[in-house]
């Protein structure tokens, strides 16, 4: 058996999708009245659970062989620290310790691109970069950070587990509509768009849900890997999923002052609105700054090999096509 945290998420629910068509045995830990659409219809055990709630993760692991724990709380703004640290360090220490006492084979922990130090232009970034628990970008970046210190930690204690670093995931059965999600959903009307003149590495959601599989089968206990695409910069991706939609409409690119001050303006709209916030001063700086990101290891130790983005920005243009018109706006926080 297979448990899977978060897995009605977008990588959540394509995790699933994969290792069920594999034949393997999935349950997953779901949120009381949390949305599970995204699994309709698949032969997966749902088990209510929260990983704040450890008494909830004993029932949850009986009979689980491997944990694939993927369930954070994401957020781009400062002021949701304390709810980040929450759930990304605390949830993540239950389902350890949890996870130990049920005799549990193997766990993935799922940390993020954003949990390694962020180096100067020029410099790639691999694995052989630290975590940085200290890092002025974000607390989301912060306690990725923290939380995939305290996963190595675990497996010098004899624990076995693996550590997986996505970069920006795409792709379809974005059944709550990502940020990037919500982007291209922007990108695929017929109306002037604002973009920055940054960059940054993409992959597709299957592909990472792939590593996954092949780091719980190939990779070593205490490794990292990261699960990297390509890299665009973002007025060629807004050419690519306008031409896959079948559109052209004018873009403005903004010069970097005025992106960041449009930024800051936006965050205080996101905090006055209680929206989700997308255009924060987080996201414009990860755009600006060095997305140049190997996956060499997880292709060398791993057999990882995503495919070209061209054909994931077609198929996720096509998917959202099909399924915009069935799934609500983004949710409110």
């Amino acid at each position: 058996m297979i448990l899977i945290t978060g897995a009605a998420g977008h990588l959540g629910n394509v995790l699933t999708r994969k290792l069920l068509s594999n034949g393997q045995a999935v349950r997953a830990l779901i949120l009381p009245g949390e949305n599970c659409s995204s699994l309709a219809g698949l032969p997966v055990e749902q088990v209510s659970g929260n990983i704040l709630a450890p008494e909830t993760l004993k029932p949850a692991l009986e009979g689980v062989d491997l944990v694939f724990h993927m369930a954070a709380l994401v957020s781009l703004l400062e002021s949701h620290a304390p709810a980040l640290q929450k759930v990304n360090i605390e949830g993540t220490c239950n389902v350890i310790r949890a996870a130990v006492d049920a005799g549990v084979r193997r766990l993935v922990y799922t940390s993020s691109i954003h949990a390694l130090a962020r180096p100067p232009a020029g410099v790639v970034i691999d694995e052989s970069l630290p975590f940085d628990i200290n890092n002025p970008a974000g607390p989301y970046d912060r306690t990725k950070a923290l939380a995939s210190l305290i996963v190595q930690t675990a497996t010098s204690a004899g624990m076995d587990a693996v550590i997986v670093c996505p970069t920006g995931v795409i792709g379809p059965y974005d059944f709550r509509r990502s940020e990037m999600g919500e982007t291209f959903l922007d990108w695929m009307q017929r109306r002037m768009t604002i973009l920055v003149n940054g960059a940054f590495d993409f992959v597709d959601v299957r592909d990472v849900a792939d590593g996954h599989i092949l780091a719980a089968q190939h990779g070593r206990s205490g490794e990292t890997y990261i699960l990297g695409g390509e890299q665009i910069a973002i007025p060629q991706l807004h050419s690519l999923v306008q031409k896959y939609a079948g559109l052209h409409t004018p873009a403005i690119t903004l010069p970097r002052p005025a992106a960041l001050a449009g930024a800051w303006l936006a965050e205080q709209y996101y905090r006055l609105a209680h929206t989700r916030p997308r255009f924060t001063r987080y996201s414009l700086e990860t755009l600006l700054s060095n997305s140049h990101i190997s996956s060499q290891k997880a292709i060398r130790e791993l057999g990882y090999a995503p495919r070209s983005l061209a054909e994931s920005l077609a198929d996720t243009v096509a998917w959202w096509q099909e399924n915009r018109a069935n799934i609500h706006a983004s949710v409110r926080i």
